[in-house]
Parts: structure tokens; sequence; C-alpha cells
């Protein structure tokens, strides 16, 4: 079993990777279908989770754990084949390979990998979707309020019970479980991944694809240095360093953008006779 640091350290750049993924789409539909309030799912998920988790209990892990056998897989093909960088239809056909991998091998590094590797690829399908219906600025105030809530759940201790009984939960016949993404001797949950994806559908469509990069970056090196809080406490909300990341790309954006206006006038001084 790999040491808790080093598995920790490979989902937080399973992060960034995530968030350098996703494509922009386009598509008349999503466009007739935009609206702020798509946004909300971000920190609903959170808190929907919590209150399902509270009221039903195992039985609500179980559910979530079925729905993420079929779903994860068909949105990992959709990435694969349609919604990612580098897309092509006869990739789809590797998220069967890859659930294979993590059904045959279970508890092994390649079967945990193969299995993290679905969870993330289906949150980039949710990401770019997210991304398509929904105004940047609406998606700003998505992701903020999402890391907020996570961490006042996580700092009160509301959402730890819920994680166990989700983590603990399996289906039938040792098929895998992929309600979130375990590595090593750690585990991050599907919402770390899902804001990852949002983040990095966002950052394509709104700055392009070197912006995207420097997100995913931002997000990789964020994760990493909030790792370190491990050494002090057992759990961290990992939506909090993709929250960081954005509100790093914005405010150097607005510096960028500052900068360049003021250089504009003084050139246009310079070239008067």
């Amino acid at each position: 079993m790999l040491p808790f640091w080093l598995s920790i350290a490979v989902l937080s750049l399973l992060q960034g990777v995530t968030a350098a993924l996703p494509d922009v789409l386009r598509w008349q539909v999503a466009e007739r279908r935009r609206s702020g309030a798509w946004a909300l799912i971000l920190p609903l998920s959170i808190v929907l989770f919590v209150v399902a988790g509270a009221a039903l209990a195992s039985a609500s892990a179980d559910g979530l754990t079925y729905v993420a056998l079929v779903g994860v897989p068909l949105g990992a093909a959709l990435a694969l084949g349609v919604l990612m960088r580098g897309a092509r239809p006869p990739l789809a056909l590797l998220a069967a390979a890859l659930f294979a991998l993590a059904w045959l091998l279970p508890g092994s590094l390649i079967g945990q990998a193969a299995g993290a590797s679905l969870v993330s690829l289906s949150c980039v399908t949710l990401g770019v979707l997210i991304a398509a219906v929904t105004p940047a600025r609406w998606l700003y105030a998505g992701i903020f309020a999402m890391a907020l809530i996570d961490a006042a759940l996580v700092l009160s201790r509301q959402l730890q019970a819920p994680n166990r009984t989700l983590n603990a939960a399996h289906p039938v016949a040792h098929l895998p479980s992929l309600q979130d993404a375990a590595f090593g001797s750690a585990v991050m949950g599907y919402g770390d991944l899902f804001i990852a994806g949002v983040l990095g559908a966002l950052a394509a469509s709104a700055w392009g694809r070197r912006g995207q990069l420097e997100a995913a970056a931002l997000t990789a090196g964020l994760a990493l240095a909030f790792d370190l809080m491990f050494f002090a406490v057992d759990e961290l909300p990992a939506t909090v360093p993709v929250a960081a990341a954005l509100a790093v790309m914005l405010v150097s954006r607005r510096v960028r953008s500052e900068r360049a206006a003021g250089r504009a006038p003084a050139r246009s001084q310079a070239a008067a006779p």
C-alpha cells in the first residue's frame, strides 16, 4: 500500500488533469438552455448529499453507488469520444477497458487508477455540459459557493459521517465502486473532481486553451500545497484549492487587462506627431 502522502498527491494531480481535459461544447440546444440557475448544481450537490446521507444513511449510499456504477462509465465514454481535448469516437471504447480493469483488479494500484480515471473523465463530461448552459459569471459564483459550503461542512464535521458511509458502500458481484476516487491509501470525493471539471470547462470557454492550462496547473499546485495540512488534520475540503485557483486566475486576468489598458494610451501618444 502506498503511503498516504504519495496517494493524496496523485489524487491532487488528478484534479489538475481533470481541469486540463474539457473541450468547449458548441451546441445550439445548449445555447437555448443557458441560465444562471444551472450554477446551483455545484453547491446543491454537497447540501443534498449531506441531507440525504443524514436522512437515509446507508440506503442513500447504496443508491448512489449504483447510480455511479452506470453513470460514471457512460460519462467517461462521452468524454473520450466527444467532449474532451483530443476526443475521438473510437476512444469511447477505452471506458469499457478501464471499467474492466477496475472490476478485475480491485484493490490494486492498476484497478484503482482505472476507477479514478473513469471518475475523472465523467467529471470532464459534467463540466463541459454545465459550462455550455451556464454563463461564466454564474459559474464563478457556483464554484466559490461550493467550496465555501464544503469547507463549512468539513470544519463543522457534518460531512465526515456521510463520506464514511458512501466510501464503505459497494455494489454486488464485486463490481467497482465509482462514487469516489480511491488511490493507494487516500480517497477523494466525487465532488472534488467534479468542481475541477467545471473549472476546466469554464477556463477553456472563457480564456482559451492557454488559460485552461494555467488554471489546471494552478489547481494541481495549490492542491499539492493544501495537502500539507494533512499533517495537522485528517480530512480537508479538496474543493478549496480549485476555488483558489479560480480566484488567482480572475485576479491575474484583471491585472493583465489593467496593465494592457495603461500601456495603450502611452503607445498612441508616442506615435502621435
